[in-house]
C-alpha cells in the first residue's frame, strides 16, 4: 500500500486543511472555506484525482477559482494537516465510504430499508411520495417517514392531530403502491423529541398508532458533565425504540455529549432497543469508535439518512461504511431485516416495554400499600388513653 505521505491530500484531508484556514481568514471567506469543507464529505470523486485527469476542480460542489487555487496548491505539494480536533474527528467521505464498500460488495446487499427522514410535514422538501419513489428507485423494502414532533417547532415539528393526518397521507401512499406492484412499504413513524429527562413531548395514544417511534435529543447537547443518566432516562421510555443521533454531535460546530457508552449501550441491549447511525453527513452519529463499543456490547444498530430531500437517500453509504468499518454484525442491523422480522422487533420490545411498566406500576402501588400497613400497625400500637377505652355510660 502507497504510503500516504506520498498521496495528494483526500478529500477528507482537504476539509481539514479548509476548516483550518477558516479559522484564520475574513469573516466573508470563513463562510466559503468552511461550507466546502462540509461539501467535500460528499465530493463523489476526489479532488487529487480530478486535477491528475487536467480536470478543473470547479467541477466539485462550493469550489470557485479562489478556492480552486488553494486546493491545487495543496495537492500539488502533497500537503496533509494534522490530525483533527474532536469537533471534526472520524467523519467519513462520500469517495472513502463507497471505496470501501465495493470491497465487500454483499454488504450493501444486505440493505432493506432507511429507517430516518423527514418530509414537508416538517422541515424537509420532499412530500411522502417523492420520499418513496426515491426509496423504490434505491430498490428499498420499507422507510419509515420520521418527521419531527411537536416540541421542536423550530423544525416545524408536528402534533397529534397532524400525525393523525399524516397517517392518512402514508396509507394512500402504500395504496398506490400495491396497486403498482411495487414492494416498498412506508412505516409511519415519529422522530420524538426527548428532554434531558428523556421524556417525549407526544401522548402515548398516538405513539401506539405507529409502526415505530424514533427518540432523540435535540437541546442542552454542549453539557460537558457525564450525561449516562440522561441516556439510561431516554433508553427507559417506553414509548422509543430507536435512540436517535445518540451523541448530538455536528462537525465542526458542536462536539457531542459525553457519557459511560459501555453502560449506556449495554442498557440498551438489556431492553433489545436500538441505537442509531445517523448518515447525515454533518453528524454521522454515531462514529466508528463508538460503534465499536456498541458491538462489543452486542446492541442492534438502526441506520437512517436523515434525510431531508429524496436525494439525500444517498447517505446511507456513509451509514454502511462506518458499520462495516466498525465489524458491526450483519444480524445486529435492523435496516438489514426482512420487513416481517423488523415488525416482530417491534412488537416484541412493545410487549417488554409494557410487562415492564406494569411491573413498575406495581411494585409502586406494593410499596404504597406497605406503607400504609406500616401506618395502621403503627396506630394500633400506639397507647390509647383509658378515657377513650372506656365505653361511653348510657343515660
Amino acid at each position: 500500500m502507497q504510503a500516504r505521505i506520498d498521496l495528494p491530500p483526500s478529500n477528507a484531508e482537504i476539509a481539514e486543511l479548509l476548516s483550518r484556514e477558516a479559522n484564520k481568514a475574513s469573516y466573508v471567506l470563513q463562510r466559503a472555506y468552511r461550507r466546502a469543507a462540509r461539501s467535500a464529505f460528499l465530493w463523489e470523486v476526489e479532488g487529487r484525482d480530478l486535477v491528475a485527469e487536467k480536470r478543473p476542480l470547479t467541477e466539485l460542489a462550493h469550489i470557485g477559482p479562489f478556492l480552486q487555487k488553494q486546493i491545487r496548491q495543496w495537492i500539488r505539494r502533497k500537503q496533509h494537516p494534522p490530525r483533527p480536533p474532536p469537533l471534526r474527528k472520524e467523519f467519513l467521505t462520500l469517495t472513502e465510504s463507497r471505496v470501501r464498500l465495493a470491497k465487500v460488495a454483499s454488504w450493501g446487499t444486505r440493505l432493506r430499508g432507511d429507517l430516518q427522514m423527514h418530509t414537508n410535514w416538517s422541515d424537509g422538501s420532499g412530500d411522502i411520495r417523492a420520499m418513496a419513489d426515491a426509496a423504490v428507485a434505491r430498490g428499498y423494502e420499507f422507510i419509515a417517514i420520521t418527521d419531527h414532533s411537536k416540541g421542536l417547532s423550530i423544525a416545524n415539528g408536528i402534533n397529534e392531530a397532524k400525525l393523525k393526518r399524516q397517517s392518512a397521507e402514508i396509507e394512500a401512499v402504500n395504496s398506490e403502491m400495491r396497486t403498482s406492484a411495487k414492494s416498498l412499504s412506508v412505516l409511519h413513524s415519529i422522530e420524538m423529541n426527548l428532554n434531558p429527562l428523556g421524556e417525549g413531548d407526544m401522548e402515548p395514544a398516538a405513539l401506539r398508532s405507529l409502526d415505530i417511534v424514533l427518540g432523540s435529543f435535540h437541546s442542552a447537547l454542549r453539557r460537558k458533565d457525564d450525561q449516562t443518566e440522561r441516556y439510561l432516562a431516554a433508553l427507559g421510555n417506553p414509548h422509543i425504540q430507536i435512540l436517535g443521533h445518540p451523541r448530538g454531535r455536528i462537525y465542526n460546530y458542536r462536539s457531542g455529549l459525553r457519557a459511560d457508552w459501555e453502560t449506556v449501550f449495554r442498557e440498551a441491549t438489556r431492553l433489545d432497543k436500538a441505537v442509531e447511525i445517523d448518515a447525515y453527513p454533518d453528524r454521522q452519529d454515531l462514529n466508528i469508535s463508538l460503534l465499536k463499543i456498541a458491538k462489543r456490547c452486542g446492541t442492534r444498530i438502526s441506520m437512517g439518512t436523515d434525510a431531508h430531500h429524496p436525494w439525500q437517500l444517498e447517505f446511507i453509504d456513509l451509514a454502511l461504511a462506518a458499520a462495516l468499518a466498525a465489524k458491526i454484525p450483519p444480524e445486529r442491523i435492523v435496516n438489514f431485516m426482512p420487513l416481517k422480522e423488523l415488525r416482530a422487533w417491534i412488537d416484541k420490545v412493545r410487549v417488554a416495554e409494557a410487562r415492564r411498566t406494569r411491573t413498575n406500576r406495581n411494585d409502586k402501588c406494593s410499596a404504597r400499600s406497605a406503607d400504609s400497613c406500616r401506618n395502621v400497625a403503627k396506630l394500633t400500637r400506639t397507647r390509647i388513653p383509658s378515657h377513650l377505652r372506656q365505653r361511653p355510660s348510657a343515660n
